[in-house]
C-alpha cells in the first residue's frame, strides 16, 4: 500500500531520478576469467552459481575476487569442488528462468542464486516476485537435481551512493518487502535457505566505484557466509 501511494505522489520525480541514474552511473563491466572450473579434495561438490550483475562479478576485476571465485577458495578445503557460473547484467528471475528452460539438463548439488535487484528496479510486483522464486526452485530442483538451494537476499539497497533520495528510499524499502517474501518462499521449500546479505556486507567504502555493486571485500563476506552454510548443510546431510 505505501508503495502505490508513493508511486502516485512521488512518481515524477521517482522517474525522473530513475532516468538520471541510468545516464551518470558508470556501467561497469563483469568481471574477467573462467565461469567454470574444478578445485579442491575431499569430497565432490557440484555447484551452480545464478544471478545478475553481482553474480557475474561486476565491481571486482576478475572472477577470483568476485563471488564465483572466492567461494570456490573457500570451499576448496573441504570438497572436491566443480564449479559454474551461470549470471549476466541486468537478469531478473523471469530472464533467468527462460535461461534456464533453454539450457539442457545438468546437475548440482548445490545452487547460490544472485536475484532480485533487477525485479526491484524494473517494478516486478511482490506476487510475481514470489511466483517466479517459486518456479524458479521448481526448475532447478526437477531438471538440475539441487538438493540445497542457498537465496541470497537483496542487499540494503537503502544504502547503496548512487542513489538520491527519495529513490533511495523507495527501493531500499521494495527491497526489504522482497527480502521478507524470499525469507517465507525459502522457508516453505524442501531444501532451500535463506541467505541474508547484511549492512556489514554492504559497507559504502567497500563497494565498487559505480556506488552500485558490491566490490571484492563484499564478495568475500558474501562467500564466507555462503560457504558455511553450504558446510553445514552438507555435514547435516552425509
Amino acid at each position: 500500500m505505501r508503495h502505490a501511494l508513493a508511486t502516485v505522489l512521488l512518481g515524477p520525480v521517482l522517474l525522473a531520478q530513475g532516468r538520471r541514474v541510468r545516464r551518470t552511473v558508470p556501467v561497469l563491466p563483469e568481471a574477467d576469467g573462467p565461469r567454470e572450473g574444478e578445485v579442491g579434495s575431499g569430497t565432490p561438490l557440484r555447484l551452480l552459481i545464478l544471478g545478475d550483475s553481482a553474480a557475474a562479478g561486476v565491481g571486482a576485476p576478475t572472477q577470483d575476487e568476485a563471488l564465483s571465485g572466492q567461494l570456490a577458495v573457500s570451499l576448496a578445503p573441504t570438497f572436491r569442488l566443480r564449479w559454474k557460473l551461470l549470471a549476466f547484467t541486468g537478469a531478473t528471475t523471469a530472464d533467468m528462468l527462460d535461461h534456464l528452460r533453454g539450457l539442457p539438463a545438468e546437475t548440482f548439488d548445490v545452487v547460490v542464486t544472485s536475484l532480485g535487484v533487477n525485479d526491484v528496479t524494473g517494478r516486478v510486483s511482490l506476487a510475481a516476485w514470489r511466483r517466479a522464486q517459486r518456479e524458479l526452485i521448481a526448475v532447478l530442483q526437477a531438471r538440475f537435481g539441487a538438493r540445497h538451494l542457498l537465496l541470497s537476499g537483496l542487499p540494503p539497497m537503502h544504502r547503496f551512493p548512487a542513489l538520491p533520495q527519495p529513490l533511495r528510499w523507495y527501493v531500499g524499502s521494495r527491497a526489504r518487502d522482497f527480502n521478507r517474501v524470499l525469507a517465507k518462499v525459502a522457508a516453505s521449500r524442501p531444501g532451500c535457505e535463506f541467505l541474508a546479505l547484511g549492512h556489514e556486507m554492504m559497507d559504502a567504502p567497500a563497494m565498487a566505484g559505480d556506488g552500485f555493486h558490491p566490490g571484492p571485500p563484499i564478495y568475500a563476506l558474501w562467500a564466507r557466509e555462503a560457504a558455511c552454510r553450504i558446510v553445514q548443510r552438507m555435514e547435516q546431510t552425509t
